[in-house]
């Protein structure tokens, strides 16, 4: 694919559609570059993606995520994002981050949760490089460690701790306001792309978070149809 359009790869949950539709609507409106969003579907991906539902795992995409370059031939960059984010920005400064040093690049969060249970009663598990693997570029050519059969095999700590990489060296950082966590960290008007990690707020115990006015306002526009 032509580096000139961003390849966007989002979770797709079936307990939360409403979320894939809201965040691909937020990257568009703000976007000045062309786009590509591929969802990461569980029965889009029959014989490729083959493993048990983990009990611990929140988002049925928890683990299909690391088919991304896989599913990008491992070719050029590619995106992935978790479905419960909202754009606040253009993808393009995200994209132009991209930098061929590296092998992955993320936001690299050092905190503890706040919370022991999230959405719809979900234990909130806690380890080294949490929410690091929640949005991540992709340099597909240096992430073929991540086959179709690694992906389906490795325990969650090897995928999530991108212990499928020969070196920490090879994971470079993105600013936190690219992958900002919404009640874990402060307000922040500069905030890019905003991730409600606990529980977006189309579930009725997060309605009133931070961001929650903009994720409903966006939701309307993206209902928007011009009558007659």
């Amino acid at each position: 694919m032509n580096d000139g359009v961003a390849r966007i790869f989002v979770g797709f949950d079936s307990k939360e559609v409403v979320a894939y539709h809201v965040l691909a609507q937020s990257i568009i409106e703000h976007s000045s570059i062309p786009v590509a969003f591929s969802p990461i579907v569980l029965s889009n991906l029959d014989g490729i993606f083959t493993r048990e539902r983990n009990p611990l795992q929140s988002t049925e995409f928890s683990f299909s995520r690391f088919l991304v370059p896989y599913l990008s031939n491992y070719e050029g960059w590619s995106i992935f994002m978790d479905c419960d984010m909202l754009a606040r920005a253009d993808i393009a400064e995200l994209w132009k981050l991209r930098d061929d040093r590296y092998a992955a690049m993320c936001v690299k969060h050092d905190y503890q949760p706040k919370i022991e249970t999230k959405f719809l009663g979900q234990t909130q598990t806690k380890y080294e490089k949490k929410n690091w693997s929640s949005m991540i570029l992709f340099n597909n050519a240096k992430c073929r460690a991540l086959t179709k059969d690694y992906v389906n095999t490795a325990t969650g700590l090897q995928l999530h701790q991108f212990k499928w990489l020969e070196s920490e060296d090879q994971i470079g950082e993105v600013p936190v306001t690219w992958n900002y966590l919404v009640n874990e960290y402060d307000y922040r008007s500069d905030a890019q792309l905003v991730h409600f990690t606990d529980g977006g707020p189309y579930f009725d115990e997060y309605r009133n978070d931070d961001y929650a006015e903009e994720w409903f306002a966006m939701r309307d526009r993206m209902l928007h149809v011009q009558q007659k």
